[in-house]
């Protein structure tokens, strides 16, 4: 989920202005100038992707006409995410339309990248127009391994870094993160009719489905949200040494990942696990209390 953005009528930019919304650092300020770069041009595709998916794009059909959309089919998300996976391969080979994969392009030369991970980002978004409640958490993993799992390895293969043992921490990481976005958006999730609260853990504490469509969550919600959310913890613990095995720069990026999933976790706790009224959200001084204890190699 990101926060609202002020529409410039420019696709590429209003997508990549959507990075000061994440609950991570995207590409900050410290990291060198062509990391910034690559990665930015990463979340470009990720983020426009996620908004395919959803159904969040600009008014007017802009982003379907550069994808080649007719404009009776723009609505169609399916078509619209199989007209973004033929892009995406021109990528590869080729010359792509939208700018936002034009822009990606060079990144994928100089950083060696593999369709893979963007594949797998797609066939997330083509599983959400398709399943939307998942019976169980291995269930809940196994989407998390299309939707989250390549935004970390591709940080990986741009950066250089990638090992397997690097790659593994890196899945619980970024599993970690989506788990903690979908419990801060239960609410705007079940507006869409998706759940990704497991249905085997919504049994167990005794959760309707009505139950997530109330002013504020009752102590059944809550007691299910704090399980959820110890589970996505133990998930960046599992993480967490991925930092201390990468050394400058790189090394305060990925704690700032860690330490967002951290900082979003006790803002959840802090609001007594009641994530209906709206997605609770970290400060600022938690955030960076966070990234010194994940740097240091505690909490």
């Amino acid at each position: 989920m990101t926060g609202p953005t002020t529409r410039t009528g420019d696709p590429e930019r209003d997508t990549l202005d959507k990075a000061a919304h994440e609950n991570f650092p995207v590409a900050p300020f410290f990291l060198p100038r062509d990391w910034r770069n690559d990665l930015m041009a990463v979340y470009g595709f990720a983020r426009l992707v996620d908004d395919i998916g959803d159904g969040d794009l600009a008014p007017g059909g802009t982003d379907a006409r550069l994808l080649g959309v007719p404009a009776d089919r723009a609505g169609d998300r399916l078509v619209l995410l199989d007209a973004f996976e033929a892009d995406l391969r021109r990528v590869f080979d080729g010359t792509p339309r939208h700018p936002l994969l034009r822009r990606l392009q060079p990144t994928v030369r100089r950083r060696s990248l593999t369709p893979e991970p963007f594949l797998g980002l797609i066939a997330a978004n083509r599983q959400d127009q398709v399943v939307s409640r998942y019976e169980t958490y291995d269930d809940l993993l196994a989407y998390c391994e299309l939707s989250a799992n390549p935004v970390g390895r591709l940080v990986l293969a741009v950066t250089g870094t990638s090992s397997p043992e690097r790659v593994r921490r890196s899945d619980a990481i970024c599993t970690a993160l989506q788990i903690v976005e979908h419990l801060q958006d239960v609410a705007e999730d079940f507006g869409r009719d998706r759940i990704y609260l497991p249905a085997e853990d919504m049994k167990r504490f005794h959760v309707q489905e009505a139950d997530l469509a109330t002013a504020g969550a009752s102590a059944s919600l809550r007691a299910l949200v704090a399980y959820e959310a110890q589970r996505a913890l133990d998930l960046l613990n599992e993480g967490a040494p991925l930092v201390g095995s990468v050394t400058g720069r790189l090394r305060l990026l990925l704690a700032g990942f860690v330490a967002g999933g951290r900082a979003a976790v006790h803002a959840i706790a802090a609001a007594q696990y009641d994530v209906l009224p709206g997605p609770p959200r970290p400060g600022k001084l938690r955030l960076l209390r966070e990234v010194g204890v994940t740097l240091r190699g505690k909490g």
